[in-house]
């Protein structure tokens, strides 16, 4: 048995005798050696002794080598000592006091000896151990800085943290496609690495995105804490922590002054005070809400009156007294409109002056001018009215014009729907509903040839080559060519040639249908295009300038109611499969390959030869009715059943230049003069109106538009007015054709 050394037996005694007092829970939870103040004491006296008596331990030597031999030794041994009923009663402790997790005892597989196993601690998301630990130890520092470096930092224990590795956008799609949770990483620049944002961020997220406020638990509408309100809540300590400034208790030296100077007033006399009043008891009521305030600035002072001048002086001048025409003038005048309102009188002298006559009513006029004087100062514009209009010339000098009715034609048993002028402006084809197409000549209005269809008539347009003389009639499904008769043998031979060949092209694929007849010319149609049997009443036809391709159009609603015919070809086709709209009217442009295509409410231009749309016009008419081209290409003209009439420039704008208002019912035809600068319009109110139209070649300069003469010469009935109206090419005049059965040719 190992003898022990006086300072281990004083220990040993110690450690029974602090065994015996109640132990702290808390100090035998965290394995602390607590004492008393007694034992402090006694430990201290007993050192105090050990050094007075010289009883000291040396310290003895240290031994390297045999540290740690001894210490497993005493380790052992300790384990040995530690029995089932400590532990026991360490559990109990540690399940009374809920400190700590509970432990448990168990044989360790390496030792063979019994140990204490505590289980793992689950740190919580404000601990400090929840937070991962980053490899990457630079600190807050420029991460460009590693750009060009395999490495971008250093870890705890300065070694490379080498850059992980990134794939091309191909993998990154794919990473979203396969993870589905890819949306919720956030790039960590330190790392250089998507790292998953938690549910609480995500919701950050959202709300900053909805506009809400990050914080969950805020809430907008609490109700108001009354911090310095009620009782035991007054402000006591200032907001502000700066010294009190002496003016607040010492006096105004300035205020001194000004009262000092009162006083002295008042002892000399200056000042003297009101006397005081008896007390009225009653209390003053004042109406303050009767005149509204005002943010006006305040009036402007009266007008002061006028000074009297020599005119108005008892012994005026000779020059100043009226005579005898002048007084007449002056009485018979309406006083509004006289220059002043008195004549002038002489008296040889002052006490020969009678009584002012007029005192009352100038005194009157006073109050009056005070009660309208101008609260608001306003610059009056003088301007003559007159010099608003614009300065248009005169229509004498704008001659020639149509301003009289030299002749008329009559259809007798129905209205006349159409009419057309030959190119070379001698003959006039006119059809009416009831079928009859009339040949007759302009100059003398003489009948020539009918031609009697079976069905009303729509459209009748002449083919404008001068090579070749014919037109064609539009009726229900159908298109007729006409040969006039009287034609010189060579014209007659190309016009055959074209509308009945001997060899005919090849046939073509389309719905349409050309027949040719077998009789001669002047019995009838030499040629017919049969359209489909669902296409309506033709109701406008055009031709191509050069005279080969034929645009119509009929009354059907369907996108089949355009065709374009070929007659070298005999060919037909629909130039639309799909249009926005029923069609009104349709136009070739005179000098480009552009068609104009007219809507309800809209014109469009197309160009034909890269088939696509250019450009819409937009008129602001709710249903346009008719249409025309200048002969330049460059503007047009629009009517509407709304009594409007629109002149686009098509260099300028999509929207109307003009719009003239010039008919009191629906606008029903439209035409440019092909040669003189000169357009008219007819509507259903029974007139034509006559326009001057002159274009300038210089494109800073507006056209000029003046209205020359109102035409009246057709009646209206049931409603309908001049249906048609075409200039006679080469000439002033012009041909119009009216409800009332007749055709009228007006001339300058």
């Amino acid at each position: 048995m190992a003898v022990l050394g006086p300072g281990k037996v004083r220990n040993k005694r110690k450690q029974e005798e602090f065994e015996e007092v109640e132990k702290d829970p808390f100090a035998e939870a965290v394995d602390l050696e607590m004492q008393s103040e007694e034992e402090a004491e006694d430990e201290d006296r007993e050192g105090d002794d050990a050094s007075d008596d010289g009883d000291v331990d040396d310290f003895p030597e240290i031994d390297a080598a045999s540290d740690s031999d001894e210490e497993s030794e005493a380790d052992e041994e300790d384990t040995d000592d530690l029995d089932e009923d400590t532990l026991d009663e360490n559990s109990d402790a540690d399940s009374d006091l809920q400190i700590f997790p509970k432990s448990k005892v168990v044989v360790s597989d390496i030792t063979g000896q019994k140990k204490v196993l505590y289980p793992e601690i689950e740190p919580d998301y404000d601990s400090d151990s929840s937070t991962e630990d980053d490899p990457n130890r630079v600190g807050n520092i420029p991460m460009h800085w590693y750009d060009d470096l395999p490495h971008l930092g250093y870890n705890i224990n300065g070694k490379r943290v080498l850059r992980p590795a990134k794939g091309d956008e191909l993998d990154r799609f794919l990473q979203t496609v396969e993870d589905p949770t890819s949306w919720t990483t956030a790039f960590d620049n330190n790392a250089q690495m998507d790292k998953p944002l938690s549910a609480e961020e995500l919701d950050i997220i959202r709300r900053l995105q909805a506009g809400e406020n990050p914080d969950v638990e805020y809430d907008p509408y609490e109700p108001t804490v009354e911090w310095f309100t009620g009782k035991g809540k007054e402000e006591v300590m200032p907001l502000s922590s700066a010294p009190e400034p002496k003016r607040r208790w010492l006096p105004s030296k300035w205020e001194k002054q000004k009262i000092m100077k009162i006083v002295r007033a008042i002892r000399q006399g200056r000042i003297v005070g009101s006397k005081p009043t008896a007390a009225d008891k009653k209390q003053q009521f004042y109406a303050i809400w009767n005149e509204p305030p005002s943010n006006q600035p305040p009036p402007l002072p009266a007008p002061k009156p006028k000074l009297p001048t020599n005119s108005e002086s008892y012994n005026p001048p000779g020059e100043y007294l009226p005579t005898e025409e002048e007084r007449k003038q002056w009485e018979n005048t309406n006083p509004e409109d006289r220059e002043r309102d008195y004549l002038p009188h002489k008296y040889p002298a002052l006490r020969l002056v009678p009584a002012y006559d007029r005192f009352i009513k100038q005194r009157f006029n006073r109050q009056l001018d005070l009660y309208l004087a101008p609260r608001v100062q306003r610059i009056k514009l003088n301007i003559d009215p007159n010099s608003l209009l614009p300065k248009l010339p005169s229509p004498n000098s704008l001659r020639p014009f149509p301003n009289y009715k030299s002749l008329k034609f009559m259809h007798t048993k129905a209205r006349v729907r159409c009419l057309s002028i030959s190119p070379d402006g001698a003959w006039v084809a006119s059809g009416d509903e009831s079928g009859l197409v009339s040949l007759w000549e302009v100059n003398v209005g003489r009948e020539v040839k009918r031609w009697s269809l079976g069905s009303k008539v729509g459209a009748i347009e002449w083919c404008p080559r001068l090579d070749a003389c014919f037109f064609v009639v539009g009726t229900e499904d159908k298109l007729h060519f006409f040969i006039p008769p009287n034609l010189s043998p060579a014209m007659l031979t190309v016009t055959q040639s074209t509308l009945a060949p001997a060899v005919l092209p090849p046939a073509t694929q389309s719905p349409i249908k050309w027949t040719s007849s077998s009789g001669t010319a002047e019995e009838g149609p030499i040629l017919t295009v049969e359209l489909p049997s669902a296409s309506g009443l033709s109701r406008q036809l055009t031709w191509h300038r050069k005279g080969d391709y034929l645009a119509s159009v009929s009354s059907s609603e369907s996108q089949g109611s355009v065709w374009m015919h070929q007659i070298s070809r005999r060919h037909s086709q629909a130039p639309f499969k799909k249009i926005k709209g029923t069609v009104q009217m349709v136009l070739f442009h005179p000098t480009k390959p552009h068609f104009f295509v007219a809507t309800q409410r809209y014109v469009r231009l197309y160009n034909l030869a890269e088939q696509k749309l250019l450009k819409t016009l937009m008129p602001g008419i709710k249903w346009i009715s008719s249409m025309d081209v200048h002969p330049s290409g460059d503007h047009v003209i629009v009517g509407g059943y709304d009594r409007k009439l629109c002149w686009f420039d098509l260099e300028l704008s999509e929207k109307p230049y003009k719009i003239l208002r010039y008919h009191t019912r629906a606008i029903r035809s439209l035409h440019f003069h092909p040669t003189y600068p000169l357009f008219a319009s007819s509507s259903d109110d029974g007139s034509i109106q006559i326009f001057h139209a002159r274009v300038y070649s210089d494109l800073m300069t507006d056209p000029l538009i003046v209205p020359l003469k109102i035409l009246r010469g057709h009646d209206v009935q049931e409603g309908l007015g001049v249906l048609q109206i075409k200039w006679v090419n080469k000439q002033p005049w012009l041909v119009s054709a009216g409800a009332d059965g007749s055709v009228s040719v007006w001339c300058s």
